[in-house]
Formats: structure tokens, sequence, C-alpha cells
């Protein structure tokens, strides 16, 4: 099978196409035939070498962490899914490797109706990442949330997930995406300087909490939750500097210094909820740009712009 992989660190052109065997769906877990796969923004840190003190890297290195598919082989102890099923999931984050033909996925769901492909492929990996952040701010009916960087992978789905919980949602991204949110259900703003001014005049009583996807704001960020408590990033590497979580989930045995935190349980019943929404009409994964798998340099690059409305994904 074709897999996306790169043999040392580098820029985009170092990842290429491969010719690897197929992997085998072990006990519960199972095999799907990928339709398409997403693109971690992670991993382009990974891929580029900035990571190297933070995420072991064991050479070749294979791409991908979501993806959708049709299930094609079953492990032991699996139940409520058979061959043939549409699904769409997530690899371990060791094992990873969905940038392929033939991908193993540890959780998985079943593919909303509504959704294209696309949307399926690259939905896994923001659904659990927003929900996880979500929980751990405890957001709920009546909170006031800021997200800043609200027009990427993340940031549309967490938005649509703190909506969908009843609460309020201020989200940041450059004007012409402000339309973008407002179709999301977000009051939105510009970030950069004036940000904390901005957002107290949207939230004169104040913000609950603040999920950060973007990196680089910390300060502002703290100074509108008033404190540290209250904010938590997935982009800022400076975060244990500020006294701020950051929220991931590579092994804690890898990351305990370097990132000042450990690793945050995986909230892989983010997965089931999405559907209900999805079912509902009360979730979209925006997709920025599809490409090819053989064309997966492209997508790093795009992804590193860091100007991608949604999520970039790769068809298969």
């Amino acid at each position: 099978m074709r897999a996306i992989q790169f043999t040392e660190y580098g820029p985009p052109a170092v990842l290429h196409t491969a010719e690897v065997p197929p992997p085998q769906a072990g006990p519960g877990r199972i095999r799907i035939a990928v339709r398409a796969s997403g693109i971690s923004p992670g991993e382009t840190y990974i891929r580029a070498g900035t990571l190297r003190d933070v995420v072991p890297t064991t050479f070749p290195y294979r791409t991908g962490f979501d993806a959708a598919g049709v299930v094609d082989q079953v492990g032991d102890g699996v139940t409520g899914v058979a061959v043939g099923d549409e699904v769409f999931g997530m690899t371990t984050m060791a094992a990873r490797g969905a940038n392929a033909d033939f991908a193993v996925l540890a959780a998985w769901a079943p593919k909303p109706p509504a959704w294209s492909w696309e949307e399926a492929g690259g939905a896994a990996g923001s659904v659990e990442t927003a929900t996880r952040v979500l929980d751990r701010l405890a957001v709920g009916a009546g909170d006031t949330v800021l997200v800043q960087g609200a027009a990427g992978g993340v940031g549309a789905v967490a938005v649509q997930f703190a909506v969908a919980r009843g609460a309020t949602v201020i989200g940041t991204a450059s004007e012409g995406n402000h339309a973008f949110l407002r179709s999301l259900g977000a009051q939105p703003t510009s970030y950069g300087p004036g940000l904390v001014e901005r957002v107290r005049a949207l939230a004169p009583a104040g913000v609950d909490a603040v999920f950060d996807c973007a990196g680089g704001s910390l300060p502002d960020l703290i100074t509108i939750a008033g404190g540290t408590a209250q904010v938590v990033t997935i982009a800022d590497f400076a975060a244990a500097a500020h006294g701020v979580h950051m929220s991931h989930g590579v092994p804690a045995d890898s990351t305990g210094t370097a990132l000042g935190s450990a690793a945050d349980p995986q909230a892989v019943h983010g997965l089931a909820l999405a559907v209900a929404l999805a079912a509902e009409g009360r979730l979209r994964v925006p997709v920025a740009a599809a490409f090819p798998l053989t064309e997966a340099a492209a997508a790093h690059e795009l992804s590193e712009s860091r100007h991608a409305r949604g999520k970039i994904v790769l068809v298969h």
C-alpha cells in the first residue's frame, strides 16, 4: 500500500510516498480502506524537527492521525462494527500512519451521512481535541468562552461544540473570516493589539474560559480570563513559562519536562457526540483544502501558512 512518510527532518519536501506492507487490525482495533485523512498541524512541527526534544521520532515516520473510510478488517474483541461499515476515527498517538491506503483505528464512530469523505477524514482529531479542552475548562450553559484562532480546523469545531453546550462564544480570526465565524454561532473579533479591549467590549461581564488554538498571545489571554486557571492552549509551547496548561496527547513520559504538563486523557467520547450533533445539523467540519494523497508536501505547506480556514485533508 501507499503511505506518506519522511526519513529525515526538514521542509515539506522531505515527505514522500512509500510502498509499505499494510497494517493489521489487532485486538480492539479495526482497519479501514482510507477514503480521506487529515493533516495535523502538530505533525508539521514534528516533520520540521521543531519538536525533536519533545516527541521521540523513529525514522521512517509515517504521518496522519485521523481518517475516514470503509472497514475491511475487525480485530478480536471488537463489537458493534462490521466489514463494509463507513466510519471515521483516529489512530493511536504512537502509531499514527493514517495518511495511507489502509489505517488501523483505535477509536471510531459511524460516518455521519451528511458528511463528505473529506469532512469525515479530517474530523476525529479536531473533535477529540475540542472535547478534551472544553471538558478541562468545564465549559457549560451560560458560560462565555473565547476561542483564539477560531477559524482553523480545531477552532471551528470548538466553537460549535461550545455553542452546543449552551455557551456564548467569542472567536478571533482575520476579518475575512468573521462572516464564517458568525455562521458557526460565534461573535467574531480580530486578533492582535487591542484584543483585551475588544473582548471586554463584547463581554463586559467577563470571560469564563479561554481556548487558545493559535499561540503567541498568552499574556493577553490571561488578562482576559482574569488568571491562568481558565486558559488552556494547544498551540503555545511557552505555556509553562506563563503558568498555563498546554493540552496535548503525546505520551507523558516524553513530555513532562519539555512541555511542562503531562498528556491529558483522550476525549474519545467526543466522536459519538459529533455524530449526534451532525445528525441534528449542528456540526460542520470545514475543509480548507483537499489534496491527492501524493501531494502531501503541498498540504503541509498550506498547513504551515497558518491561514487555512478549517481542516486540510488528503483524498485517497
